[in-house]
């Protein structure tokens, strides 16, 4: 049997090129004991992706030039050798932009099905997006009732959920997102009290008019000007959750904005960076509490999903220039 895989090529300089990866069908081997066949229905697209091609320092190791394009993903079992996963079962977890992966379970495991929820919602929620926003507003943001939360990047897949369970906790949410439908959006469906359209509005004199006394929690995944104008609003005691910078992961020449450090220091506060990981042990108390909100009516989710495996290096790019809305993921094959 063969599949059709994405590869890097080479690590891409700036913007990722066409020719960074490439595109090839190989053979599948055999299944050994203890593994089984994956056919793949959705490949998530993340901001991580960029930083996975580069050499740079990061959380794992970088993906191996001619090694296939790490992602997270969900199919549906084909084949099994594996004690446990059954044929017709539904895995998701970290895996490869591919058509079909063999796996021996690690980093995978079963996606529950929610009555009456597409899977690719259930998918993004609770296998990706949904535990992100979880963890790192509740236990970095630490939310009060009361509280004034801005959430960068809002209309993305991570920024809809973290603004949504801010509500759920009494938060005032000021969304920042790129164009009128994304704003309408957030505060139209989502329920967020205000969101600030970066591409026509000067956002420091929104915020100042949004939120006059100043900001508790910044849910900061964007960097660069945006990230500059929350900070010089923060409160005292107030407290980031650095989720992500993703304006600087194309930079040829990588800068760090001015040090905030005399900020942090007279304003005391509470800065955690985080990857999503580092909460894998308690994923299922997140899993349990969004499956509940979503049940219950009060989380809603907007998936952006593109066809085919082909399209995968066109559509990546458009995460860094806010041409998604929602969570972005490509369809391999229909569910």
């Amino acid at each position: 049997m063969e599949r059709k895989v994405w590869k890097l090529a080479r690590r891409p300089v700036g913007d990722i090129a066409d020719t960074d990866l490439t595109l090839v069908t190989e053979a599948l081997p055999d299944l050994a004991e203890g593994q089984f066949l994956l056919a793949v229905i959705y490949i998530s697209l993340d901001p991580t992706n960029r930083i996975w091609m580069s050499d740079m320092e990061q959380y794992m190791p970088p993906v191996a030039l001619g090694a296939p394009m790490r992602a997270g993903v969900c199919g549906r079992v084909v084949a099994s050798r594996k004690p446990g996963v059954e044929v017709g079962q539904i895995m998701a977890g970290l895996g490869e932009w591919a058509d079909h992966i063999v796996s021996d379970g690690s980093f995978m495991s079963p996606l529950p099905q929610l009555p009456g929820v597409p899977l690719a919602a259930t998918y993004g929620t609770l296998a990706l997006v949904g535990p992100t926003a979880y963890f790192g507003l509740l236990d970095i943001g630490q939310p009060k009732p009361g509280e004034t939360l801005v959430v960068s990047a809002a209309a993305g897949g991570v920024g809809q959920i973290v603004g949504q369970i801010g509500k759920i906790k009494g938060c005032r949410v000021i969304g920042i997102a790129g164009g009128k439908a994304k704003c309408d959006y957030v505060v139209n469906e989502l329920g967020f009290d205000a969101c600030i359209d970066y591409k026509g509005e000067d956002v420091g004199a929104a915020l100042d008019r949004l939120a006059p006394d100043g900001i508790d929690i910044n849910f900061e995944q964007v960097g660069g000007p945006i990230m500059v104008e929350v900070m010089k609003r923060m409160k005292l005691f107030g407290r980031v959750s650095l989720c992500g910078m993703i304006s600087t992961y194309n930079d040829v020449n990588p800068r760090e904005e001015p040090g905030f450090w005399t900020t942090i220091l007279m304003r005391r506060l509470t800065i955690r960076g985080f990857i999503v990981t580092d909460f894998a042990a308690r994923f299922a108390e997140s899993g349990s509490a969004l499956a509940g909100w979503m049940l219950e009516g009060k989380l809603k989710t907007r998936q952006d999903i593109r066809p085919g495996l082909e399209n995968a290096v066109a559509t990546v790019r458009e995460l860094y220039t806010g041409g998604n809305f929602g969570k972005l993921l490509i369809e391999v094959q229909a569910p």
